[in-house]
Formats: C-alpha cells, sequence, structure tokens
C-alpha cells in the first residue's frame, strides 16, 4: 500500500490555477525518497540551432518525455520540457523502464536525428545527501492538463552532475527504437503577433530560492500578465494552419522504423493534411470538433513553467520586454537573480497526444530561433 500512495504522490498534489502560485513555496511538496530524477539535454544545441535544426533539437527535447510517459506507461508524469532537453521524476518502482527508454531514446536521437543526446538517472536520496531538495507543485494549465514545476536546487544539481558525466545513461544498441507514440511536430512556427517572441530565463544566483527571488519572480510574472492573455504566444483560436512537410517527415521517423518509414509516411501526411483543412475551413471531422481542439491546443500549452528558475517563452510588446529586462537587471546587480534572454520572431511548437480525438494533448512551446537554448547561453555569460 505504501508502494501505491508513493507510486500515487504527484497526483496527489492540489493543483494551483493562477501561474503567480510558481513562486509561492506552499504550493510545493518535498519529493519521497524513493524517486529518481531522469535528466536529459543535447549536447552542442546551440551549435545545432545555428545550423537550423532547431526543429530537431526541440523534437529531441521532447521525445524524451514522450519515451518516458510510454515506457512507463505513466500519463501523469511530473516533467519540464526545457526546449533542448527535459527532466521528468520518475517512482522508484519504475525505475528500471526509466533507463531502457532513456538508453533507447539516445540511440534514436543519434540514429535519426543525427544529435547526441546525453542523461543521467540520479537517486533523490542521492541529491538529498548532498544538501539540495527536490520540491513539486502541479499547475493546472487546462481543465484536462497539468504541468508539474520543480523547486528545491535539487533539478539543477542534478543537470551539474550529468553534464559532469555522473549518473551516465547509456545508449542502447544500434537499431533499438523508444516507444514514441503520439509524439508529433506539424505546426510550422507561430508568428508573433504584439511585437517579439521572448524567451526568458530567470535562476537564483545560489542556486536555492530566497523570498528575494521569490518576490523577483513574482514582478515578473505579473509584468507578463499585463500582456493580452498574458503574453501567451499561441492565439486562442489556435496558430495559423500550415502544412509542415519537415515536422511530418520528422514525425515519421518517430513512429516507425526505417524499413516501414515509406509505409507510415504517407498516412501521418493525410492526417496532417486532414487537421489542415479543418483547422483552415473551421470544419469538424468525424468525432474530431474543431473549436474545442483549437481552445485546448492553446489552453494546454506550456509557455511558461519553473524547475528551480522562472522559464517563459511570451509574445509581448518590445515597451514591456523593456521593463521585464530592466526588473531583471536590477535583481541581478542586487545578486538576487542570473538571467539570459533571447528575442525571436516566433515560437515553435511540439506535441504529444494520446489519440487525435482525445482532449488531454500537450504542446511544448520553444522560441523559433534558439528559444531557452540561447537564453541559457546568454546565462552562462551572466545575463
Amino acid at each position: 500500500m505504501a508502494q501505491t500512495e508513493n507510486k500515487r504522490f504527484y497526483e496527489s498534489l492540489p493543483p494551483f490555477e493562477a501561474f503567480e502560485g510558481v513562486a509561492d513555496e506552499s504550493n510545493y511538496r518535498p519529493l519521497p525518497d524513493g524517486w529518481w530524477l531522469a535528466v536529459a539535454d543535447i549536447v552542442g544545441s546551440t551549435s545545432a540551432i545555428a545550423e537550423g535544426k532547431y526543429k530537431s533539437v526541440n523534437m529531441a527535447g521532447a521525445s524524451v518525455i514522450s519515451a518516458l510517459m510510454n515506457g512507463l506507461d505513466e500519463r501523469d508524469l511530473p516533467f519540464v520540457f526545457g526546449g533542448d532537453g527535459a527532466l521528468a521524476a520518475v517512482p522508484g518502482t519504475l525505475s528500471a523502464k526509466a533507463r531502457e527508454a532513456l538508453a533507447a531514446v539516445k540511440t534514436w536521437v543519434a540514429e535519426e536525428l543525427g544529435l547526441e543526446l546525453r542523461a543521467a538517472l540520479i537517486p533523490v536520496a542521492d541529491i538529498r545527501a548532498k544538501g539540495h531538495d527536490i520540491r513539486l507543485a502541479r499547475f493546472k494549465a487546462s481543465e484536462v492538463v497539468s504541468y508539474a514545476m520543480f523547486s528545491g536546487g535539487g533539478a539543477s544539481w542534478a543537470e551539474a552532475e550529468m553534464k559532469a558525466g555522473h549518473y551516465r545513461i547509456e545508449a542502447a544498441p544500434s537499431g533499438i527504437r523508444p516507444d514514441l507514440t503520439g509524439l508529433s511536430c506539424r505546426w510550422s512556427p507561430i508568428v508573433s503577433r504584439h511585437g517579439a517572441i521572448v524567451s526568458i530565463i530567470a535562476v537564483p544566483s545560489k542556486r536555492v530560492s530566497s523570498p528575494e527571488f521569490q518576490a523577483l519572480i513574482a514582478d515578473i510574472v505579473a509584468l507578463a500578465e499585463g500582456e493580452d492573455r498574458g503574453g501567451h504566444p499561441v492565439p486562442k483560436e489556435g496558430p495559423e494552419p500550415r502544412l509542415s512537410m519537415r515536422g511530418v517527415t520528422i514525425e515519421s521517423r518517430a513512429s516507425a522504423s526505417r524499413g516501414r518509414r515509406l509505409l507510415i509516411w504517407p498516412f501521418i501526411a493525410v492526417q496532417s493534411l486532414i487537421l489542415f483543412a479543418c483547422f483552415r475551413l473551421g470544419i469538424n471531422f468525424g468525432p474530431f470538433n474543431f473549436k474545442q481542439s483549437t481552445r485546448d491546443l492553446a489552453s494546454n500549452s506550456d509557455y511558461r513553467k519553473f524547475d528551480d528558475g522562472l522559464k517563459m517563452t511570451i509574445d509581448i510588446d518590445l515597451d514591456r520586454l523593456r521593463r521585464i529586462e530592466e526588473r531583471l537587471a536590477v535583481g541581478a546587480a542586487a545578486g538576487i537573480c542570473r538571467y539570459g534572454l533571447h528575442q525571436q520572431d516566433s515560437a515553435l511548437m511540439t506535441c504529444i497526444a494520446s489519440s487525435p480525438m482525445s482532449r488531454d494533448h500537450m504542446h511544448f512551446i520553444d522560441g523559433g530561433a534558439g528559444g531557452y537554448a540561447m537564453a541559457a547561453q546568454n546565462l552562462s555569460k551572466g545575463g
């Protein structure tokens, strides 16, 4: 019984509905010691983005989440999409399956996307033994989708350990494929409507959140909230429908091995064409409800999150961007935070859907010209 309750820890967290709650530590609960933290990122992501591989980089980051969700058969998995990587909390009873999924996705990313994914699986008990913590909150993004928020400094420590080569997951043998059912990349870039798409990262200067840092985050979120729909980059009526053959090709690589790819590509292309027609013409197709799907598309998007720091990809006017950057600069000068920003003309969307007819499809948002990866590079330079 105790193991079952432990496994259901995330489901039992009371969700908060106003995003300002990410700055309220009372919304967070300690992750049980028996859990593990899975972390992964793309090596040399900024170079890959400079070569125009931004869709592939985002697909690689989302594939980690998809592989874990399917491999563990856990739809309600606490995770954060980071653009060029991801992190997820895994119950100890499922750590062996998580290891297999991470090994398989490393091989898939290398062989199908031509990128190097590094990954690690770290016991929460080890993180705490080093003086850090992992605390989780549950943000209710919509009626049907919630996203995990991480605090306590443990996620940042785990990422540093992974980059140092500790707790390393080795790649599975060549040809091994993860289960990436539901992973898709069918949307073309979403163009800014207010002035600029800005990817923002703000982290505490000492890795552990302080009251001053929480106040800073509350101020930044409040400034962003002043924009139409809080700076949400996805229009309320959904993104402009366009056929993305590049997205179809990448998705076919996720759905089938090379020997079956010629068979699956036309099926995905036809699905994409039907989806395009439904959105372009505003019509339903069988049980597919166009209006409901467009509403869910926007409300289910993860354009803002918190994992030991604030991450947002928002669509805002340039004056509001100036005020946000000024507030961050004041925080940095006071030794409260480090920050990085990256401005671009569009946002990218990568999706996970259990079925085309389900409402709990998830949409991961990043900047269309480097996004979080470039903001993180600016962060390493001191913001």
